[in-house]
């Protein structure tokens, strides 16, 4: 019977071997990645290309919605300074057919409380308006008072009129 020897050369040898695997194991079974890991093609990020592409087409639909925009602004604020105009004018001939005169200024309207307060003229963002002086038709002596009310604006609006000429 011969009897195998095993040296210790050949036992450090086994144990590391045996050890290598296990710690292979270890690194496979982990949940962490690793340098060898790679990720499945469906968790990648995009690519520069497809990024590019989809910020392309965001700055189309931008530069062709913009006009548009910008035209419907103008269409309210001509909305709003129509109807601020149509009110300002039927205050001024209400105020005339209660007191009997016309308005010698605009700050009548309101301490009279036929308006809350002067409205902000759309066009030029302030409070200024262009109101007209005429000579009122309630007064024996001939005095004047407010007979219309216009936007101090002199740009042009969709129309092509002036807003001063509202």
């Amino acid at each position: 019977m011969e009897r195998s020897t095993v040296t210790g050369k050949e036992q450090l040898a086994v144990g590391s071997r045996q050890l290598a695997e296990n710690l292979d194991e270890r690194a496979s079974s982990s949940s962490l990645p690793t340098a060898n890991c790679q990720l499945p093609t469906s968790s990648r990020g995009f690519t520069l290309l497809e990024l590019m592409i989809v910020i392309s087409i965001i700055v189309i639909l931008a530069v062709v919605a913009m006009p548009q925009y910008q035209r419907t602004v103008i269409h309210a604020k001509e909305t709003v300074l129509r109807d601020d105009l149509f009110q300002l004018r039927k205050m001024i001939d209400q105020y005339a057919a209660d007191k009997g005169k016309l308005p010698q200024q605009p700050e009548d309207l309101v301490s009279a409380g036929y308006i809350h307060e002067i409205p902000i003229d759309p066009m030029t963002s302030e409070r200024t308006w262009q109101w007209d002086q005429g000579e009122d038709p309630g007064s024996a002596e001939g005095e004047q008072g407010i007979v219309n009310v216009h936007s101090t604006s002199t740009e042009q609006s969709s129309e092509g009129t002036a807003y001063n000429e509202w």
